[in-house]
């Protein structure tokens, strides 16, 4: 029900909200509320007299009972979706409640307990549908005592089986007969408290008794109707007759004749295609409904509105028709017959007609339109002068309403510019207007956008309607409440409310005449009864119903049907089979046999009762049986919606993107204080494929721990566009530095690397600022140059001396000058040195502000030379300095120095272009040594150039003991860190190995193992549970959230080595961040940052540990690790104990099937499984394949995927994992069945899977494919038969007592000739998307269905050409493969071409 208009839109709203009555409340809406204080009341009152608003005002009163934190609520129940929001929106306009609104769409069917909690925990009023709050008391979900008060909107549907008598039976009732005070207020509100057809007025008071009994309310209505009539506009209800003028008897019998060959035509041909009888009959009674409604449209409407009808209903587009569980192919069908009938009636109506008021009679007596139409029409043009006109016109049938809209927006905009819409209800099966279009309907309604509204019986109670002035019954009412709320519905002052009745029809007309007197006869039986006691309800507590102690949860005879269906509905199912129960009764005997599905653990049910409920009562016996072996849980939810809800819980889990980056403890310390420090030296040693132009000198690492063996002494290569570079570490031993030892080294390489990195000196001074610090931790290191001779020491002191160097030390060592007699002194920036200083320098020009290194004198050149540079013209270097820098050199004989460009580093851990594209064309030029700083001296190129590869080198070793650290992690297995390293390496690296490969070993490993585990551990459950688990087991948010728990994410490097941000060792903690983190096992890490990582990555980095493992230490590594993470997996194999032994041999060729797979069965019934699909329902075979398909598909993907990581070890990442999808699908598996002729040893009992194998097998036959792998075939494969190949691996693999190899020997020999790296191809959607994106090609589609087929359209734009190709399919899978296919071999052909 909805508010009067003046009280919802011109009222405002007091802002405390208190428990007192609003203040612009009504007198008898006060006296109301009183009532309902006291006692459980209905509200009896005229729709728009305001009862929500008692409702509102009783809530408020109640309030502080539910008011959070309080754990109890109220709730607010409507009978249609469409007054959820409405009402709600109420509430929240006069309360300050927290209200919370519910409907089916939101998914609440598949809620639990605490998804309820918190909506309770969150809301103070509940408003919903009465079947949600229903099917929630039924499980448990919510409590019944804890509502404190329950309004029941429309109470009238109380009765039967509706879902307001089962609450208040199933609940309020046993409550109260219990003697318990928790009983909630109920608030009823109805505007008719009768819901009957034609019934005596005599009967009234029974019914309202009935329904106070039920709602244990008493009726509160006014004394009389002058009370409301004050607030409350009344409309003035008129007859409107029309002569009923039948059709011509000839034309009617021609165009039922017509309609009649048109059926049997269309029956007949139904006949020849080779459907299944299910389809038949259902495509058969679809036609009957069309034919009863088209003949209906003939009889009361006219050949014109039939013709209107059938071509509605054959539109392609239409939005009304709800074709139900039709598939595409007898859609099209059905569709085509209305066409036809369309066609049919268009032939008899004239063309080119001229709707006007003076033709629209003559056509009565042609049968276009019936006289009752016509009447309609003449009514509304009778009220062409009413200004704003809102007019509503109530029909029964959906199909009225579409073709009135039409008629009418035909004819009234001629004469008046009226507009007409029309709104229906879903309930019919007709229809499937979308509740956002009606709502935009009503609410264009209200503004005058839309004059007229043809609509079925939603808007006698649903949409709050409130400016109309005029309501037709087009249709009269079939109940006194229908007549009651659709005369409600013309709510303006002076409105009317014609009813259209035949002429002579005086059985409607006297049944309408008590419809006028009956809303009175009712108001007289509920005040000369008010004070009559409402009895108790008998007491039902004999019905046999079942309850969960634990939870409260119930099934009763009333709910037991309808959870079996529910429940087989979830159980695993196919396009040729939808699991369902069966029922045997037999009468006579008073017994019935309930026949469950095959993958339901409970098989059979049997009860003997009472005729009328023999079918619940079994149904009760079954929910409890599946209930004790688990199927269904103590809230009497199936099994399934269980472990979904889990599901959907967990994807729901909170995960930060922004993870931490870890750094290896070993190359951190604090800066000692102490007189020595001891470092552990390894040489690094790098030596190219190939001769360069300068040479690669050996470089000490040292470290002040020792590291591990396979660290310390290991190789890798490192690649530039010269070609490759082999680095090998090797330990040398323990050295004491003095700390005036270790300050030297780390000034020497910090100046060495902070200048590389740079390319200036801005920065140098601040990184040896903090040199002296002593506080705080920091990267300590040292990476000094060694020597060639090993007489004195390994360490180069000379050139690490050269970072102390001054003018007077050079002069003190010029004296011993070994080139003393062709040397001689320069000045530079610092002062004056010798050639043997400056030759081999680095040095920084400041005029620039280039830093170089210098590789000789040209005693040739000097400031008078000619430059060398061709574009500069004649000039010497004097010149070029003061017009270029605006500097006159000075010492215009001194030598200039040989000097190039300091080197740019790079990721040499991977090669790309950009490497080769920045080396300088023009590497050495010639520098004035009066312009030069000397940074570095003696320092050669060749060492110069050889530390540009340290920090690739050294990024290397850092993520090495990375990897180490984690290994350390996991105990009781050891790997080489080498492959840890691989496994926690994602594609982003670049580097020269991911971890893809082992990701997909470890992937089909984990899979394997979990499904093997959840095979033996859970023998009941079906296939559909097993994978939920399964993938709620290895989901990439379950992975994650066991990789983060062991802190996994802070060791995968998912970022490419940028040089320029590597830590350079030995400068003070200033220079970055280094944060203290503490593994799982107490152990120090350090984190230097924080960066973007997605869930999956983590998660891959799981499966590749789990593939490193595996391939490093076999599958006990690998479940060493799985445990270490979290995924405890027992392969502990017991036998299984099978049903009763079966006869197989009378059921399936036991002795070609074991010739075929090469193997015997020890016990054969597992043969006979893995060939049975869910639609043989016999009673001999407890079991189809599905358990075993389950299996054996991870069987055979480990197999095969272990089987080609193991023969081809050294292929590219990736390409396993090509290789993988391309080997181990259905449709590969569907041709190795087709080819072994398995098909006809599969034991179905489904029409579609008999066609569908039929015309698989002749396409296949003509097809000319040799291998059974790959993309190639362009059949559609039924999905049985690749899952057949699956479960007979997994009958084999429980056979042989969960032996591996003995299921490899068995099938490898069907599978035939087995993919290789060279035979591999991708599938052609990703190959065309992958080629379009890396060409920047346009790539567009287009799908859908036609003519029962699917159809797939690509279309490429290349340069200034397009490919395009449409493909035609029974599915849409090969469909969208075909079209892909067609475009990349045209796009590929034209590539080649040019």
């Amino acid at each position: 029900m909805t508010m009067d208009a003046d009280v919802m839109e011109t009222e405002t709203v007091d802002q405390a909200v208190s428990a007192s009555p609003l203040q612009f409340a009504r007198s008898y809406q006060v006296e109301a509320l009183d009532k309902a204080i006291n006692q459980n009341t209905i509200v009896f009152l005229e729709t728009g007299s305001g009862k929500t608003l008692i409702a509102i005002m009783l809530l408020r009163n109640y309030a502080y009972l539910f008011r959070k934190p309080s754990p109890s609520f109220s709730v607010f129940l409507v009978p249609q979706v469409v007054l959820v929001t409405q009402q709600a929106e109420a509430l929240k306009m006069h309360t300050d409640l927290q209200v919370g609104m519910y409907w089916g769409d939101m998914g609440v069917d598949f809620w639990d307990s605490s998804t309820w909690k918190q909506q309770v925990d969150k809301y103070e009023v509940l408003v919903m549908t009465p079947a949600i709050l229903l099917d929630a008391l039924r499980h448990s979900f919510l409590n019944f005592s804890m509502i404190k008060v329950l309004i029941v909107d429309e109470c009238h549907h109380a009765g039967g089986k509706h879902p307001y008598a089962c609450i208040m039976r199933e609940f309020y009732h046993k409550l109260l007969n219990s003697g318990t005070s928790d009983l909630p207020r109920i608030f009823g509100m109805t505007a008719s408290l009768v819901k009957t057809k034609g019934e005596n007025l005599d009967s009234y008071w029974k019914k309202i008794h009935e329904l106070e009994t039920l709602m244990n309310s008493k009726v509160y209505t006014c004394e009389n109707e002058s009370v409301l009539a004050g607030f409350v506009p009344f409309s003035t209800p008129r007859f409107k007759y029309y002569q009923n003028m039948e059709l011509p008897n000839l034309k009617r019998a021609s165009w039922v004749e017509k309609l009649e060959k048109l059926t049997m035509k269309h029956r007949l041909s139904l006949a020849t295609l080779d459907l299944k009888s299910s389809t038949v009959d259902s495509i058969e009674k679809r036609l009957s409904r069309i034919v009863s409604t088209l003949t209906y449209c003939l009889n009361d409407l006219g050949i014109l509105l039939a013709q209107k009808a059938a071509q509605s209903l054959s539109a392609s587009q239409n939005d009304f028709f709800l074709w139900g569980e039709l598939n595409m192919f007898s859609l099209t069908l059905v569709k085509k017959f209305c066409s036809d009938a369309s066609q049919a009636f268009l032939a008899d109506i004239p063309h080119g007609r001229d709707w006007t008021v003076s033709n629209i009679k003559g056509n009565v007596e042609e049968g276009l339109l019936t006289s009752k139409t016509v009447c309609l029409v003449e009514t509304l043009l009778g009220y062409s002068s009413l200004e704003n006109i809102r007019c509503i016109i109530f029909v029964d049938r959906v199909i009225t309403a579409i073709v009135l809209e039409s008629l009418l927006a035909e004819i009234l905009p001629n004469c008046n510019n009226w507009k007409t819409k029309y709104v229906a209800g879903n309930n019919s099966g007709l229809q499937n207007q979308t509740r956002k279009k009606q709502n935009e309907i009503v609410e264009d309604f209200r503004k005058g956008l839309v004059n007229i509204i043809v609509a079925t019986s939603i808007l006698e109670e649903g949409l709050d309607v409130q400016s109309c002035n005029l309501v037709i019954r087009f249709d009269p009412a079939s109940n006194i409440c229908s007549f009651i709320q659709s005369r409600g519905r013309a709510r303006m002052q002076n409105s009317d409310y014609l009813m259209m009745v035949e002429s002579g029809d005086l059985l409607t007309q006297s049944r309408l005449k008590k419809y006028l007197s009956g809303g009175k006869r009712m108001r007289e039986e509920s005040l000369h009864h008010s004070l009559v006691p409402c009895p108790p309800l008998p007491d039902d507590s004999d019905e046999l119903s079942f309850r969960v102690e634990s939870t409260g949860a119930t099934v009763t005879l009333s709910s037991s049907v309808s959870l079996i269906y529910h429940y087989c509905s979830r159980l695993p199912s196919d396009e040729y089979f939808k699991p369902a129960p069966r029922f045997d009764i037999n009468k006579d005997l008073g017994i019935c046999t309930l026949y469950l599905p095959k993958s339901c653990p409970v098989k059979e049910v049997k009860a003997q009762a009472n005729g009328k409920v023999l079918k619940q009562i079994v149904c009760v016996e079954a929910c409890i049986q599946l209930h004790e072996v688990g199927a269904l849980s103590d809230h009497f939810v199936p099994d399934m919606v269980v472990a979904e809800t889990v599901a959907q819980k967990l994807e729901k889990i909170h995960y930060n993107t922004e993870q931490p980056c870890y750094f290896p403890p070993e190359l951190v310390s604090q800066f000692s204080a102490q007189p020595q420090t001891t470092y552990h030296f390894y040489l690094i040693r790098m030596e190219p494929n190939s001769p360069r132009k300068f040479h690669l000198n050996d470089v000490l690492l040292g470290t002040r721990v020792e590291l591990e063996d396979d660290i310390g002494n290991t190789g890798f290569r490192l690649e530039d566009h010269k070609g490759t570079i082999a680095v090998t570490l090797s330990y040398v031993g323990a050295f004491h530095l003095t700390q005036e030892e270790v300050l030297m080294c780390r000034r020497f390489q910090i100046t060495l690397f902070r200048v590389l990195l740079d390319h200036s000196v801005e920065n140098l001074m601040k990184a040896l600022d903090g040199l002296h610090l002593s506080d705080g931790v920091a990267v300590d290191y040292l990476l000094v140059p060694s020597t060639y001779s090993h007489e004195t020491s390994l360490i180069d002191w000379e050139v690490i001396r050269s970072v102390n160097l001054t003018c007077h030390k050079a002069l003190e060592k010029h004296l011993k000058c070994s080139t003393n007699g062709a040397s001689r002194v320069l000045h530079t920036k610092d002062g004056l040195f010798c050639t043997c200083v400056v030759q081999n320098a680095l040095v920084y020009t400041p005029h620039n502000g280039y830093v170089y290194c210098t590789n000789g004198i040209l005693n040739n050149l000097n400031a008078n030379s000619l430059l060398t540079k061709r574009e500069t013209g004649d000039k010497t270097y004097i010149e070029y300095y003061e017009k270029r820098h605006g500097i006159q050199l000075k010492f215009l004989d001194e030598p200039l120095l040989n000097g190039r460009h300091i080197f740019t580093l790079h990721n040499y851990l991977h090669m790309t272009k950009k490497k080769k594209e920045k080396e300088h064309d023009r590497e050495f030029v010639e520098l004035p040594p009066e312009l030069c700083h000397i940074i570095l001296s003696p320092i050669s190129v060749d060492m110069i150039y050889s530390y540009t590869f340290i920090p690739s080198v050294m990024q290397r070793i850092e993520s090495l003991l990375i990897a180490y650290n984690l290994k350390k992690s996991i105990p009781k297995v050891n790997i080489p860190t080498i492959k840890v390293l691989e496994a926690i390496t994602t594609k982003k690296c670049q580097d020269q190995f991911h971890l893809e490969s082992l990701e997909t070993l470890g992937d089909s490993f984990l899979k394997y193992a979990v499904c093997q585990q959840l095979f033996q551990h859970c023998r009941t459950h079906h296939e559909g549970l097993l994978s939920t688990k399964k993938d709620g087991m290895i989901s990439n948010v379950m992975l994650c959230k066991l990789g983060c728990e062991q802190k996994l994410q802070g060791f995968i490097r998912n970022e490419c080595f940028e040089p320029k941000g590597w830590m350079v060792p030995g400068q003070s903690s200033a220079a970055y961040t280094l944060v203290n983190d503490t593994l799982p096992e107490f152990r120090n890490i350090y984190v230097t940052s924080r960066r973007n990582l997605k869930r999956k990555s983590v998660a891959d980095v799981v499966e590749s540990l789990i593939g490193a493992y595996l391939s490093e230490g076999g599958e006990l590594a690998a479940l060493l690790f799985m445990n270490w993470v979290g995924i405890t997996i027992d392969f502990t194999t017991t036998k299984m104990e099978r049903e009763s032994p079966i006869q197989a041999e009378k059921l399936v060729n036991v002795g070609y099937m074991e010739s075929l797979l090469k193997y015997k069965f020890e016990d054969k019934s597992l043969l006979v499984e893995a060939l049975t699909h869910g639609s043989y329902m016999i009673p001999e075979i407890p079991r189809c394949y599905q358990r075993l398909e389950f299996l054996g598909d991870s069987v055979l993907d480990y197999l095969i995927t272990k089987h080609l990581y193991d023969k081809y070890p050294c292929m590219t990442p990736g390409l396993l994992t090509d290789m993988r999808s391309a080997s181990v699908n259905n449709e590969c598996y569907a041709q190795v069945a087709v080819k072994a002729n398995l098909h006809k040893h599969i034991l179905h009992a489904s029409h579609d899977l008999h066609k569908h194998i039929s015309r698989t097998v002749s396409e296949f036959e003509r097809s000319s494919l040799q291998s059974t792998f790959g993309w190639e075939s362009d059949v559609s494969f039924p999905k049985v038969l690749g899952d057949v190949i699956e479960s007979l691996a997994g009958a084999i693999f429980v056979d042989s007592g969960y032996n591996k190899s003995v299921v490899f020997a068995s099938i490898k020999p069907l599978l035939g000739c087995m993919i290789t790296p060279e035979t591999v191809k991708l599938h052609p959607v990703r190959e065309l998307t992958e080629l379009c994106q890396k060409a920047q090609f346009e790539l567009s589609t287009a799908k859908g269905f036609k003519n029962g087929e699917a159809y797939f359209t690509v279309e490429v734009k290349a340069k200034e050409m397009s490919f395009a190709h449409t493909s035609k399919a029974s599915d849409k899978k090969l469909a969208k493969k075909m079209a892909y296919k067609q475009v990349l071999n045209s796009l590929t052909e034209s590539l080649l071409a040019s």
